[in-house]
């Protein structure tokens, strides 16, 4: 059974490349375009690693982590952040609400299926 990916991330060129990579790796791909409806996609799908942007309209990535983290079903759901945001408060901040993961934008191929391959293998 294929490993499901859930992206949020507001810009559709990222998703797009993000999708592209990973399906290439035998990934299938659930796209969101915010936390909102990361959250309502993640109801209705087997999730099994989150890639999440921080800045993104309705539900940002800080809270949407949170959001995941207070569902226990999700204690062992790995997160990486993937941000723009590189000062150390984001980055600290981040990690502190549950992400597993913190990759800073622009952003390597390679350190996207290796960050991923830690999880899922």
């Amino acid at each position: 059974m294929k490993r499901v990916i859930l992206i949020a991330d507001d810009s559709q060129a990222i998703r797009k490349f993000l999708t592209t990579s990973l399906t290439i790796n035998g990934f299938d791909i659930v796209a969101a375009t915010d936390g909102l409806d990361a959250l309502e996609k993640m109801s209705s799908s087997k999730i099994d690693l989150v890639i999440t942007d921080l800045n993104m309209p309705n539900i940002d990535g800080f809270e949407l982590i949170r959001s995941i983290r207070k569902n226990h079903d999700y204690d062992d759901l790995p997160i990486i952040i993937l941000s723009s945001l590189s000062n150390m408060e984001d980055i600290k901040m981040g990690m502190s609400v549950g992400a597993n993961s913190y990759l800073v934008k622009p952003f390597d191929q390679k350190r996207i299926q290796y960050e991923v391959s830690k999880y899922l293998n």
